[in-house]
């Protein structure tokens, strides 16, 4: 009796202790923190099965390329973004880019859409600046082609109006598929270059440069963000082979160079940057809410960080005190970094109900808790 008495204590303390071991990692899991992640970040993090790339030294990234709040600055000298993107379906992509931009700090935010995109997108804020300039082919369906190529230039001669007033474009959410408004954005695209105007290429404009590598080939201002699928179209076009997980930083920077040295912005578990050159990774636990709209607040925020990375080289004089030194890469650490630190804290709070609105309001806390404006 002593015995079945001891064993059947053994197993139930041998139970407890497989419970008690459960109930304490899904805890860590909800704080957003793990010993296994935090083993990763120690060592360097090994993102993906191609071997390690270095982990960023994301907040000194922040600290170092955020402008301080002077009085003696004016309006717009904190970044001025426009989103090109919004049509009939789509009205929530623009929006969530643009807004973010403007929590970050930027000090205007622009939004060029469809006519039928515009009424919405005004309605969700009167912060953000509107212009219903582009238009789909249902709108000009009875237009023959010299109407076609009138309305086009049309709207580039708008939008140049103010080309020259923008940091950065951000080029494709909710921008849409449809074939006579991928043409029009083409040619803004060809015209920022022109410009030196940084680009941030998201959502639909990957499927536009996916299609039209050139647009952005050798343009070493210009950023690509594309998700596991965006990833593997480009791969697919510009190396002709499939995604090699044994070998991703490898194949990444192959991506870079093929493209013409742009920065691409890898999301996943980790997120992978490259500009050809370095890879650098960003693997800040962030939320194990995947809500859509998460990659618009990334890439509005791209744009702001990249403005900033590109003023703090300028005010260096091209020696910042940071490392790496390219603005885009650096944009890209930031951005990456504020978007998990926010959505690990609106999951923090909303848990399974956390929506991309709820990330957008955390984004101010989180960058005071690594900058504070005072």
């Amino acid at each position: 009796m002593i015995v079945k008495h001891g064993m059947n204590s053994g197993f139930s303390s041998v139970a407890s202790s497989a419970v008690l071991r459960r109930q304490q990692f899904l805890i860590r899991s909800l704080r957003g923190y793990s010993d296994h992640t935090h083993q990763k970040r120690m060592e360097g993090m090994k993102c993906f099965s191609g071997g390690a790339s270095l982990e960023a030294d994301s907040e000194n990234v922040l600290r170092a390329i955020i402008p301080s709040l002077d009085p003696t600055r004016h309006k717009g000298q904190a970044g001025k973004i426009a989103v090109i993107g919004g049509c009939r379906e789509y009205t929530g992509a623009p929006y969530f880019a643009a807004i973010s931009a403007l929590k970050i700090g930027a000090d205007l935010s622009h939004v060029f859409c469809t006519e039928g995109a515009a009424t919405v997108i005004k309605s969700y804020s009167p912060e953000l600046i509107v212009h219903p300039i582009l238009e789909e082919s249902y709108s000009i369906s009875n237009v023959d082609d010299e109407g076609r190529r009138y309305v086009s230039q049309k709207i580039l001669a708008e939008f140049d109006k103010w080309m020259e007033r923008f940091d950065c474009l951000v080029i494709g959410p909710g921008l849409g598929r449809d074939p006579f408004l991928l043409e029009c954005v083409s040619k803004i695209m060809k015209h920022a270059r022109q410009s030196n105007v940084p680009i941030v290429v998201d959502g639909d404009g990957l499927f536009l440069v996916t299609n039209s590598v050139d647009l952005v080939s050798g343009y070493p201002l210009a950023v690509l963000t594309p998700n596991v699928n965006e990833y593997k179209r480009l791969v697919q076009k510009v190396l002709g082979c499939d995604v090699n997980d044994q070998d991703t930083h490898g194949e990444l920077l192959s991506l870079c160079k093929g493209i013409g040295g742009v920065t691409i912005l890898r999301k996943g578990k980790c997120d992978l940057i490259s500009d050809g050159e370095i890879v650098q990774s960003v693997g800040i636990y962030g939320s194990p809410r995947r809500c859509g709209g998460q990659g618009d607040i990334l890439s509005g925020s791209v744009a702001v960080f990249l403005s900033w990375a590109r003023q703090h080289m300028l005010a260096t004089e091209g020696k910042p005190i940071i490392s790496p030194k390219n603005p885009t890469v650096l944009g890209c650490i930031a951005a990456s970094a504020l978007l998990r630190k926010a959505a690990s804290l609106a999951f923090e709070h909303q848990k399974r109900s956390t929506l991309t609105t709820d990330i957008i309001e955390c984004l101010g806390q989180s960058l005071e808790a690594i900058c504070p404006a005072s």
